[in-house]
C-alpha cells in the first residue's frame, strides 16, 4: 500500500520513460545517438537493480493523482533485462498501486528478442508494444544494423509475428530519415497492407552536430573506430547526412495524410495526425506541440532522473530517486524552469505565426537554426511543419466541425471522394493535365487520379 504525497506545485501525473538497461542495446543503429550515453556510466553493467526497481514503482504509483498510471519502458533494448525482471516488476505494480488505481504498461522495442513466452506475459499482462520498424526490408536494413552491420529487418519480423501469435496490441515507430523520407505513401501503405499496423508514430530523425564532431557523426554513432564513441549532447547547428531534411519531412506527411485522409480515418491512426486534430479543436496532446513541456522525463538504470528523454546529459540531471523522492524532482525549480524555457525561448517569428496553435515551435532539441530574420532558436524543422500545417487545415477545419457536432471525423471521406470524382469527371470532359487537389505538386493523373 502506498500513500499520497503533498509536494508543492507538483503535477498530477507525469510520463516517465524507464530505461533499465540504460544505453546498452543488441543492435547497432547508426543513427541511434544515446549509444553514446552509456560514457555517462563508466564501469557500469547498466542493469537496474531490484532494489531501485521496487523503489521506482512504489514512488510511481505514489506520485500520481489520476486513476491511470503508465509503466513505460524503453532502452536501449529494455528486453535484455530478462522476462523475471518484468514478471518482478508486475508483481510489484500490484502490490503498490493505490485503491482504484489502474495501470498501463508499455515498451518500446526493437522486436529481436521476442519469442513465445514474451508474447504470452505481454497479452496476460496487456502490455502496448511499439515496435520499430523504417519501413521496408530494404529502408529499415540502412541504418537499423546489429552489431556486425547486417540489416536487422528479418529478425524485428519475426518478433512482429509473435506479437500477431499473441493478440498483444501494438503501435508501429518509424524514424524518418534520408533512407525513407522521399517514399512516405509506400511507407505508410507497407505498415497498413503489410504488416497489418492501424497505430502508428513517424519520429523525424535530427541528428545535431558541431563541425568538429560531423565526421564522425556522419559514420554513425555506433562506429567507434577502435576507441571510445563521444558522448552525444545536444549542440552545434549543423545534421549529419541521414537526417531527414525540413521540407522533406513535411512532404512526407502530407504524402501519408493524403493517403489517410480518403480511406483510412476512423481506423489508422497516425499520431502526428490525431494531435494535430486535437491542436485544432484546443487540446494538446503531445509535449512537442504543447506550449510548455517537462511532464515527459526520463529515468536510467541507476536511479538518475533527467529532465527529458532527448536530454540524458549532465546539465539536464534533476537528482537520483534512491537519494530524493522522484515527485520532487518533476516538481523542483529547475525542471518547472525547463519546461518554462519552451514558451519563453520562441523567437518572435514564431510568435507572429499563423500555426503556431498547432506548433509552439516544435520541441527545444531541433531548434538550433535562425529565423528569416536572424533571430537564433528557430526549429530545424519549422519549413516542413508549417508546409503540413497550411496543408492540412481544411480537413482539419472540416473534422474539428464534425467533432463539434458530434459527428465522426471519418465523415470526411466522403467529401474527399466527391472532390475526386468532380476532379476526374473534369479531366475526362476536356482531357486537361490539372494539378491533383492535395497539393502534391504532380499531376492529377499522375497522383490520385490514377486510383479513378
Amino acid at each position: 500500500m502506498v500513500t499520497t504525497l503533498n509536494v508543492e506545485n507538483a503535477p498530477p501525473a507525469f510520463h516517465l520513460l524507464v530505461k533499465p538497461t540504460g544505453a546498452v542495446c543488441n543492435l547497432d543503429c547508426k543513427y541511434c545517438f544515446f549509444l553514446s550515453k552509456e560514457m555517462l556510466y563508466p564501469g557500469s553493467r547498466f542493469r537496474m537493480a531490484d532494489e531501485l526497481l521496487e523503489t521506482y514503482i512504489k514512488q510511481l504509483l505514489e506520485s500520481h493523482q489520476v486513476p491511470e498510471v503508465n509503466l513505460a519502458w524503453q532502452g536501449g533494448e529494455p528486453t535484455l533485462m530478462g522476462l523475471d525482471f518484468f514478471k518482478r516488476m508486475i508483481d510489484l505494480a500490484n502490490n503498490y498501486k493505490k485503491p482504484g488505481q489502474t495501470l498501463a504498461h508499455t515498451m518500446q522495442t526493437n522486436g529481436t528478442k521476442l519469442d513465445d513466452e514474451w508474447g504470452a506475459f505481454f497479452k496476460e499482462n496487456n502490455f502496448l508494444i511499439g515496435l520499430s520498424v523504417d519501413g521496408t526490408k530494404e529502408m529499415h536494413d540502412t541504418y537499423r544494423v546489429n552489431k556486425g552491420g547486417a540489416g536487422s529487418f528479418d529478425q524485428v519480423m519475426r518478433g512482429l509475428e509473435v506479437l500477431k501469435r499473441h493478440n498483444v496490441d501494438f503501435n508501429i515507430l518509424c524514424t524518418v530519415h534520408n533512407a525513407n523520407a522521399d517514399h512516405g505513401a509506400e511507407v505508410y501503405r507497407f505498415f497498413r497492407d503489410e504488416l497489418g499496423a492501424d497505430f502508428m508514430q513517424f519520429i523525424p530523425i535530427v541528428e545535431r552536430a558541431n563541425e568538429t564532431l560531423l565526421p564522425l557523426a556522419n559514420v554513425g554513432w555506433s562506429e567507434r573506430d577502435g576507441g571510445e564513441r563521444p558522448l552525444y549532447v545536444q549542440q552545434g547547428n549543423l545534421v549529419t547526412e541521414r537526417s531527414v531534411k525540413s521540407k522533406q519531412y513535411g512532404r512526407f506527411l502530407i504524402d501519408i495524410f493524403e493517403e489517410w485522409v480518403r480511406r483510412d480515418v476512423g481506423s489508422v491512426y497516425v499520431q502526428i495526425f490525431d494531435v494535430t486534430l486535437g491542436s485544432w479543436v484546443g487540446q494538446h496532446n503531445l509535449c512537442i506541440f504543447s506550449p510548455t513541456c517537462g511532464t515527459a522525463l526520463a529515468l536510467e538504470h541507476n536511479g538518475d532522473l533527467y529532465s527529458c528523454d532527448h536530454y540524458v546529459e549532465p546539465d539536464y540531471l534533476l537528482g537520483n530517486i534512491h537519494e530524493t523522492h522522484m515527485l520532487e524532482l518533476v516538481a523542483s525549480e529547475k525542471q518547472r524552469q525547463f519546461g518554462q524555457d519552451k514558451l519563453d525561448s520562441l523567437p518572435q517569428y514564431c510568435l507572429d505565426c499563423d500555426v503556431r496553435f498547432a506548433c509552439h515551435g516544435g520541441c527545444p532539441r531541433n531548434r538550433f537554426i535562425t529565423t528569416p530574420d536572424g533571430e537564433p532558436g528557430l526549429n530545424y524543422l519549422c519549413a516542413g511543419y508549417k508546409d503540413f500545417f497550411h496543408h492540412v487545415s481544411m480537413p482539419m477545419n472540416i473534422m474539428a466541425n464534425l467533432l463539434d457536432q458530434q459527428r465522426a471525423p471519418s465523415e470526411i471521406m466522403a467529401v474527399y471522394a466527391q472532390q475526386d470524382a468532380a476532379q476526374a469527371a473534369l479531366l475526362a470532359r476536356t482531357g486537361r493535365n490539372d494539378p491533383c487537389p492535395c497539393g502534391s505538386g504532380k499531376k492529377f493523373k499522375q497522383c490520385h487520379g490514377k486510383k479513378q
